[in-house]
């Protein structure tokens, strides 16, 4: 029969697992000596006393991880009450179940208790991670930073709301065009050099039986928004004032001066007693609006197969003042479009009468012209996406 002393050795024993035995050795020791115990009723005391020492270690534990190793003491796969439940084989079998349900009566009380602990650990936890992370409302907020219209939209908008402000309206266009838009209606000849492959991008034809796989084809991107002013002419009658911008497409290896792809502005004047004169007080007039009152604006003859005569418009130079610099390659002007008096083959093609009306067109890129206005020295700025760049404007 079991002493008190043995009991008190025993749950010294015990104390010692709690804070962890040293070895294995000693562990195993104190296994063998609870089962030396397990036999007689009387031991079931000490079976009471594990239970008070785990229960006290549940209640004790101020962390999940300090509760999940107490579980493993007690319930883990090596812990005190797995032994006592693995070792009641060996017992005798009149003492088999009574210890089997004193043991497993022990092992749903500290479940119960674990159980209980972990929820009420998890909660102060859960509190703690709050208001660890909790935002101090003093502290001035991080402000959102606002976007804005990339560059070229803006001088886009800029460039519309100057031939609004005359009378003029937006008209808009494919950008796949045919063929006949894109140039022979806007008098182009067969072997112009821009209707060829190193000029134009073409794509498959498949509006017919046949398709063109390879070379020119009646469908391409269209090089130009001369194509909107032929789509206007057919079905408007004079008086005709239109704008027509859009992406345009070349086949340009992308260089300071040159892009593949940029946004143009073409304008048409149509109506009876246009001159050149009138071009030439409009286009006066847009660079003034656009470039400020100081800048001047020359005409020098050119040719373009749809307009008769024809004129290139440069802009004095905002850097210089027109007296000569690198950027305007030290002549004191910058070029900015084309433009020139509809030819009457044009009009032709639409059915408008040359002996009647007359009118006037010109053409911008939009890059180029937010490069002039803002001294920027190459056009792939704007298309690179540097926002240090971007947000200057």
């Amino acid at each position: 029969m079991a002493g008190t002393d043995e009991i008190l050795v025993l749950k010294a024993k015990i104390q010692e697992l709690l804070e962890k035995a040293e070895n294995a050795q000693v562990l195993e020791r104190l296994k063998a000596e609870i089962l030396e115990f397990i036999s007689s009723e009387e031991n079931q005391q000490a079976i009471a006393a594990l239970r008070a020492e785990f229960l006290a270690a549940i209640s004790r534990a101020k962390d999940s991880h300090t509760l999940d190793q107490v579980r493993i003491d007690a319930l883990g796969k090596s812990g005190i009450i797995t032994s006592y439940l693995g070792s009641i084989g060996k017992l005798p079998p009149p003492q088999r179940a009574f210890v089997g349900k004193t043991a497993n009566e022990i092992r749903a009380h500290i479940e119960e208790a674990l159980e209980a602990r972990r929820l009420e650990l998890a909660a102060s936890e859960l509190t703690a991670a709050i208001d660890a992370r909790a935002v101090d409302i003093t502290l001035p907020g991080r402000a959102q930073q606002m976007g804005t219209r990339h560059l070229i939209s803006r001088i886009n908008d800029e460039i519309a709301e100057i031939f609004l402000g005359l009378g003029y309206s937006v008209a808009q266009g494919p950008e796949v065009e045919t063929d006949y838009y894109n140039f022979e209606a806007l008098n182009a000849p067969p072997d112009h050099p821009s209707r060829g492959l190193a000029d134009t991008f073409y794509v498959r034809d498949l509006s017919g039986a046949a398709s063109a796989v390879a070379g020119e084809s009646d469908v391409l991107l269209r090089t130009q928004t001369s194509g909107v002013q032929v789509h206007v002419m057919e079905q408007q009658k004079p008086p005709i004032y239109i704008i027509a911008p859009g992406k345009v497409y070349r086949r340009d290896v992308a260089d300071p001066s040159h892009l593949p792809q940029f946004t143009q502005v073409e304008g048409l004047a149509v109506d009876k007693g246009i001159t050149f004169g009138d071009l030439k007080g409009t286009i006066e007039y847009f660079c003034k609006q656009m470039f400020g009152q100081d800048r001047k604006t020359r005409l020098r003859a050119h040719y373009f197969p749809f307009t008769e005569p024809s004129a290139e418009v440069d802009v004095s130079c905002g850097i210089c003042g027109g007296e000569g610099c690198r950027f305007c390659k030290g002549t004191g002007w910058l070029e900015i479009m084309g433009c020139g008096m509809v030819d009457p083959n044009v009009f032709g093609y639409v059915g408008i009468d040359p002996e009647v009306y007359s009118g006037f067109a010109f053409g911008m890129g939009v890059e180029r012209i937010a490069c002039l206005k803002y001294n920027v020295p190459d056009l792939r700025m704007l298309v690179e996406g540097d926002m240090r760049f971007l947000r200057q404007f």
